[in-house]
């Protein structure tokens, strides 16, 4: 798998590798492994899509939170 994959993003990820650590493999047995898991793979990440989050009308009405008060400014017309 030395060709760049149509799954990896532009974020600049790796595409996925697969080691064989023991046997012997034919090119016969290696070309179905990487069929099946990069179908598998490609499966998975196109269903790995995240919701857009719902915005109530509670929240798009919702006023934004009242600014502190001074405390340097005396209240009322008196400083007393």
């Amino acid at each position: 798998m030395s060709a760049p994959s149509d799954a990896v993003s532009a974020a600049g990820e790796q595409p996925p590798t697969i080691e064989i650590t023991r046997g012997n493999a034919t090119e016969e047995e290696l070309a179905a492994l990487i069929a099946v898991v990069s179908d598998a793979y490609a499966q998975e990440s196109a269903d790995a899509v995240a919701e857009e989050p719902r915005v109530s009308a509670w929240i798009k009405t919702q006023r934004s939170m009242r600014s502190p008060l001074r405390r340097d400014i005396p209240w009322g017309r008196f400083s007393g």
